[in-house]
């Protein structure tokens, strides 16, 4: 089903297809046929060099337009692949020294018949597009899309192996919109200093354009793109005809002020509930060359972004917190690649914050529980070899934790943070046929008695002639050295490794994987990446038959399944199996999507959850299980559309001890009510119970506790019933394709409660234990963010935010089951109250050239 979103769009295009789009041609006729998993043939579009200046105002009334050659008989990609368009689209291409200029008319039976509504950017919303792909170095791999709505809205996406589709890169653009008749029409200008190129006479550019008709739900492009092909860059056409243009000097400055006034009534006594800041800074860019860009962040200020989904983590392994920093997730395709990077760890929480003890007579005044960044660097670029090459580096300063002594009123710091430098080298090299190898180093490095790290990993994708098959893989090593800090024991894990090989069926209707991978005992790349659990032998077969055309009363269905395995690879012992299926499909008149997926899970030996080292002597006992989720998702084309879920667990009945079965249940509604077109109201609910649960006794035993003296060094199991419900509302005013206001509510509850406890033995062996001490456990998380956004100029923007939080964690007999005790608690606790205020405003040194 069409999502309202760009990216949800293409992205699940992409993976749909293997990852794919298609070709182009100026001639009208239709190209040969070719197999339905093989690329359509290229097209070509001349373009026409200008020396006159082009009035961006939606009305292609110049008489330059009506001289270029037309790009026009768009083939349907979505729902019904290959079928010619109906109502034509027609493109032309211009350029001169500086830009290139697109202008497209969308014809139609009526403006009824475009949808239009104004979203935020990078968002489509209810409404048509148009847009055009640029792979400005013909590598069939990396390349640029620009987009924009019939509402004027401006979406910009990078496209690269690594990164897939990212709508996070921003460009500075501009276009314009109109209606003319029962037709819209699209006028773009794109600077060359928004898009990289090679410094040779004549370009020879891929090229694709997009047309989406959301009154039908049906999406074009000028050069066939076939869902059954793998690859969606190696399936644009050719651009011909741009000469003796040069890569202009890329260079902007975009400096910053803000202003902040938080509120924290929960701030220690004898220091201040209200504080004010001033802030100021800059972004750089800066063209290096004609391939590669230096973009720089100076004392940044991430003050602003959207408050993290905070939750109850009741498992071994830390929470994954989304990136809503913008300056890590614009253009770093190239350092996600392996996904050796995990951004959040830039900025993190310091590495001493949960060491921070007080003596007997004082108080922790001030723990940080944020690294505050100096600066942050990257370079990155492609040669017109196809050579990527990216660097990354950040440094952040000492942080240090107050103490007061409350007799004496003498305060002391302790560093939780030592002074640190992050730092990515990245070499990616294209080769033909949508293949790659690729070389990554990430590296931390600590100031003080401490240690470092260092990642080095490669990888490799070799698809064959066709794209139809394709053998990849990967070897990393990490590297630890060091004592732990603010300790003289030396680090584990020093040196490990990881590898991953595996070969598929990449092209065609039916499609498939094989994988083998392991992860050593040692290995640990998470002090600048993600894992979640080393030593581990993995291999998993994937199968999947998506029929792209549509057949009975369906437009398109999709079927998944996998058989998974894995062992702990030292000491070598089973650990689990899976298999899954799943299936959606989309039916045609009313594109309603409907689907499934199903799973069962032999007995499962989990080493993780004993939280003992080193693994392989304890582990928990998890019974067979099966498990399905139903899925129903409405069409988004109306006012109102919805979706939902409902699923269930079931586990084999563990007879060893008398305990009831293990039941999980879990439901979702996302309804979504759109006023008009400048007004929109979503609502998400997510619930889950799980009954009889076992699992480690969160916060484990404490020597302070004499409840807890008789069980010290064991490892102490309880049975739970955990209850979570996750409430968000949100709503969106959008007053013009450059102003708008979000507001953004939820609240999270999640409560714990035990019935027994039992002591875990070596192999999975339980018995139960007469602990007494309540484990009861109620967590609280309430959050609003308001955002007033205006972008009053190209590159520059007004954003004035106001943040509320509060949480509370309720212990033993102060934790309760019922929802609206728990969300009054939340609310009658006191919160942190944050208001800003931030002007960016966009400096381009070519501006000023121009005008001198």
């Amino acid at each position: 089903m069409l999502s309202t979103s760009i990216p949800s769009f293409l992205l699940l295009l992409a993976l749909c297809t293997g990852s794919g789009l298609a070709a182009a041609q100026t001639s009208a006729t239709t190209p040969a046929p070719t197999a339905a998993s093989a690329p359509a043939p290229k097209r070509q579009l001349q373009t026409l060099r200008i020396t006159e200046a082009i009035k961006l105002d939606g009305v292609l009334d110049e008489a330059v337009w009506q001289q270029a050659p037309i790009a026009t008989g768009f083939t349907q990609q979505r729902p019904n692949p290959g079928v010619p368009e109906k109502q034509k689209t027609e493109v032309r291409v211009l350029y001169d020294d500086a830009n290139i200029y697109v202008g497209a008319i969308m014809h139609d039976v009526s403006q009824d018949s475009i949808p239009r509504e104004l979203t935020a950017r990078d968002n489509t919303g209810n409404s048509d597009f148009f847009g055009i792909f640029l792979d400005t170095y013909n590598d069939h791999l990396n390349g640029y899309g620009f987009i924009v709505t019939s509402s004027g809205v401006q979406l910009d996406s990078r496209y690269s192996p690594a990164g897939g589709e990212d709508f996070n890169w921003n460009a500075v653009w501009e276009s314009n919109t109109s209606y003319q008749g029962t037709d819209w029409v699209a006028e773009m200008r794109i600077p060359y200093s928004a898009i990289r190129f090679s410094n040779v006479q004549e370009q020879l550019w891929g090229l694709n354009f997009m047309r989406q008709r959301k009154r039908d739900n049906a999406s074009y492009f000028w050069n066939e793109v076939k869902p059954a092909a793998s690859g969606f860059v190696n399936q644009w056409g050719e651009l011909r005809g741009v000469r003796d243009i040069k890569p202009p000097l890329r260079l902007s400055l975009t400096p910053y002020v803000s202003s902040y006034v938080n509120h924290n009534p929960l701030n220690a006594e004898g220091t201040r509930r209200t504080t004010t800041s001033f802030n100021g800074g800059a972004d750089i860019k800066w063209g290096i060359n004609e391939s590669f860009t230096l973009d720089a962040t100076l004392v940044p200020d991430f003050g602003q972004v959207q408050s993290d989904n905070q939750v109850l983590n009741l498992s071994p392994f830390e929470v994954q917190f989304n990136e809503n920093r913008q300056f890590f997730t614009e253009g770093t395709e190239l350092f996600n690649k392996g996904n050796l990077f995990y951004s959040r760890r830039v900025g993190a929480t310091p590495i001493g914050f949960y060491g921070v003890q007080a003596g007997t007579t004082e108080k922790i005044i001030r723990n940080p529980a944020e690294t505050r960044l100096l600066n942050a660097t990257k370079v990155s670029g492609r040669t017109k070899s196809g050579l990527g090459i990216g660097f990354f580096n950040a440094l952040s300063n000492d942080v240090y934790a107050t103490l007061r002594d409350t007799e004496t009123g003498q305060e002391r710091e302790v560093k939780t943070q030592p002074f640190s430098n992050y730092n990515i080298m990245v070499l990616d090299q294209s080769l033909k046929n949508n293949s790659y190898v690729s070389l990554i180093n990430t590296n931390v490095t600590r100031a003080g008695s401490t240690y470092d790290a260092n990642v080095t990993g490669g990888l490799f994708r070799f698809a064959n002639k066709k794209n139809a098959y394709a053998l990849d893989g990967s070897l990393v090593y990490s590297r630890r050295r060091g004592t732990v800090f603010g300790s003289d024991k030396p680090i584990d894990d020093q040196d490990g490794y990881k590898y991953q090989i595996g070969v598929s069926k990449i092209s065609g209707n039916f499609t498939w994987g094989l994988n083998q991978g392991i992860e050593s005992a040692s290995y640990n790349p998470n002090d600048l990446g993600i894992l979640f659990g080393n030593n581990n032998i993995t291999q998993s077969l994937d199968v999947a038959y998506r029929k792209y055309k549509p057949f009975w009363k369906v437009n398109n269905m999709a079927f998944f399944a996998q058989a998974s395995h894995s062992l702990l690879y030292k000491p070598t012992l089973y650990q689990n199996m899976s298999f899954y299926t799943g299936f959606n499909t989309t039916f045609t008149k009313s594109f309603l999507q409907v689907g499934y997926d199903f799973d069962t899970n032999p007995t499962t030996h989990d080493f993780y959850e004993p939280r003992t080292s080193p693994l392989g002597q304890y582990y928990v006992r998890v019974p067979g299980n099966t498990g399905i989720v139903l899925f129903v998702n409405s069409d988004t084309r109306k006012k109102f559309s919805y979706g939902w879920n409902l699923g269930q667990r079931i586990f084999a009945l563990d007879e060893r001890l008398p305990r009831e079965r293990r039941m999980k249940y879990s439901a979702g509604f996302y309804p979504r009510y759109r006023v008009n077109d400048h007004l929109t109201f979503r609502y998400s609910l997510d619930w889950s119970l799980v009954n009889n649960q076992i699992g480690f006794v969160n916060g484990g035993m404490s020597a302070s506790e004499p409840l807890d003296k008789p069980f010290l060094g064991q490892v102490i199991l309880g049975r739970r019933d955990v209850a979570t419900v996750s409430n968000v509302v949100s709503v969106a005013y959008t007053f013009t394709n450059r102003m708008s206001f979000t507001l953004r509510t939820r609240h999270y509850t999640s409560n714990v409660r035990y019935a027994d406890f039992s002591q875990l033995g070596p192999n999975g062996e339980e018995k139960l234990v007469a602990y007494q001490r309540n484990r009861d456990n109620t967590y609280n998380a309430f959050n609003v963010d308001a955002v007033y956004s205006w972008w009053f100029a190209p590159g520059s923007q007004v954003s004035i935010v106001w943040k509320n939080a509060g949480s509370t964690y309720l212990l033993a007999e102060q934790a309760t089951p019922l929802y609206f005790d728990n969300f009054n608690n939340t609310i009658n606790t006191p919160h942190n109250n944050s208001l800003s205020v931030k002007v960016l405003y966009y400096l381009d040194y070519l501006s000023f050239r121009k005008k001198r």
